[in-house]
């Protein structure tokens, strides 16, 4: 059996097998750095004791659902207030609590979301009812 143009399908399929490549051999071992979100807003600043709702890890990873569980005991059944473990209040408020002391929206949720890959053009949901903050450069 003879293929006729063969070496003309071996260029084409090795040109095919380069192009659908390319992006894992061109980005290999340039592995973007992570994230440092900037904690220096006056409200952090203040702060004696710098300390989150919750652990960072916890925070870092389980932010969203935080947030949402938080609507849903706002939203569903009108408890405003949440106990941490450390028996601290906080107010389940993205705007009045989080948003008090991560004001710089740009340099703290963005910057990580970037980095996360999520949609550039689009807008995480908590801004459909929420007020993005004012930030100052």
């Amino acid at each position: 059996m003879k293929i006729y143009d063969g070496k003309y399908i071996l260029i084409g399929l090795l040109v095919f097998v380069g192009v659908i490549t390319f992006p894992i051999w061109f980005n290999l071992g340039k592995a973007a750095p992570p994230p440092e979100p900037k904690l220096d807003t006056p409200v952090i600043m203040q702060m004696a004791q710098k300390q989150c709702v919750l652990p960072r890890e916890e925070m870092r990873t389980g932010h969203m659902q935080i947030l949402n569980d938080w609507r849903t005991q706002v939203v569903r059944n009108g408890k405003r207030m949440y106990v941490a473990a450390d028996g601290k209040t906080y107010e389940m408020s993205l705007q009045n609590e989080c948003m008090r002391c991560h004001s710089n929206k740009t340099q703290f949720c963005d910057q990580c979301h970037t980095y996360a890959g999520l949609k550039l053009d689009s807008t995480p949901y908590c801004w459909t009812c929420h007020v993005p903050p004012k930030e100052t450069k």
